[in-house]
Order: C-alpha cells, then structure tokens, then sequence
C-alpha cells in the first residue's frame, strides 16, 4: 500500500480546515482499490479497474473541502497540484456521509506525480 498527503495548505485554510469535517486529508493506494479520506467529511474507496485514465489538472480551484454534483467531485486541500482521474462504471463516494456518484475525482495531492506514477499513468498531462 502507497499513502500519499494532499497538498499541505496555507496556515489560514489550515485553521478553517481543523474546525470542520475536512481535515487531515489521505490518499491510500492498494493493487486492488482507490481510497481518498478527507477527515469524516468525504471518503470513498474504488476499484483500480475502474479507473480509465489519470492525469495532472492544470486549472487552479478556490474552494477548498469536498464539493461536486452530477459525478464530478474535487476533494481538496489545497488549489494546487490537482489530479483528475475518470471512472468508468461510476462508483460511490460519501459527503458528509451522504452517498454521492463518482465518475469524476479530482484531488490536491502534495506529490502528483509520485501518485500517478504508482498509479501507471503518465505524469504530465
């Protein structure tokens, strides 16, 4: 198993993060699944096969926290050194313990490229 951080954020989304569900953010990587935990506010746990491509996102987002609709989440401690990565079937996540559908994830990683080449993906992209 490969554990990699989410992006270390500044010192004030630092406070905001520890008051809320959003905290101490992870990555955990098996031959078998896909987890990413931020605090108790998302979680949710993948097959590899189910993962059809991954790559560096280049866009910068604002927000931080877990926020998304219609499939497409960012789970994210930072807007920063985000990875997108396409599932296919679509599989399930928790919001704040709410089930959501996932097809889409994106996640601030501090070492993306670490991640996708544990992954198998290229790291540019």
């Amino acid at each position: 198993m490969s554990t990699f951080a989410m992006t270390a954020p500044n010192p004030l989304v630092r406070v905001l993060l520890a008051v809320t569900a959003f905290r101490r953010g992870t990555v955990e990587l098996t031959d078998e699944t896909l987890s990413v935990h931020l605090g108790i506010g998302w979680q949710s746990t993948v097959p590899r096969s189910s993962i059809v491509s991954a790559s560096r996102d280049p866009r910068h987002r604002i927000s931080i926290g877990a926020h998304g609709r219609r499939g497409t989440w960012l789970v994210n401690t930072s807007g920063h050194d985000l990875v997108r990565i396409d599932l296919d079937p679509p599989q399930r996540g928790r919001c704040l313990g709410i089930p959501v559908r996932l097809r889409t994830l994106r996640v601030s990683l501090a070492d993306p490229d670490a991640f996708l080449a544990a992954l198998g993906a290229p790291a540019a992209g």
